[in-house]
């Protein structure tokens, strides 16, 4: 039980310092991720104005609906579809990638390169 509150603290510590050189603009806003064991959000945040401009994650309906079938890693790849796809809607096409302090690895990377396959740039 300490290990995993141990290895979250060094999480947020390492996200802590990351937040401290990359900024989301209007032009180029902060695509952060989170992940827990189960779901995978990821959101598109223009830091200036402090506002959430898209959202996807594994909890959303239309999301949600096509994922019973698939791996973690799956899902996480079509939540970075569904986010690009919203972003481009809003004329959003490139943007600041914050890993949120965890490896680019597994569920991480499969939504960034969801992303970036369906038109983000970063």
């Amino acid at each position: 039980m300490l290990k995993k509150a141990v290895r979250n603290k060094k999480r947020v510590e390492r996200h802590n310092k990351i937040r401290n050189k990359i900024v989301g603009t209007p032009e180029r806003p902060r695509l952060n991720v989170f992940r827990s064991s189960k779901n995978i959000y990821a959101q598109i945040i223009d830091d200036a104005a402090g506002n959430t401009i898209v959202q996807a994650s594994t909890k959303d309906k239309e999301i949600l609906e096509r994922i019973t079938e698939m791996t973690k890693v799956e899902a996480a790849k079509l939540v970075g579809a569904e986010l690009a796809k919203k972003a481009q809607e809003k004329g959003i096409k490139s943007v600041v990638f914050d890993r949120g302090g965890y490896l680019y690895h597994g569920r991480v990377k499969s939504l960034a390169e969801g992303a970036r396959e369906n038109g983000l740039d970063f």
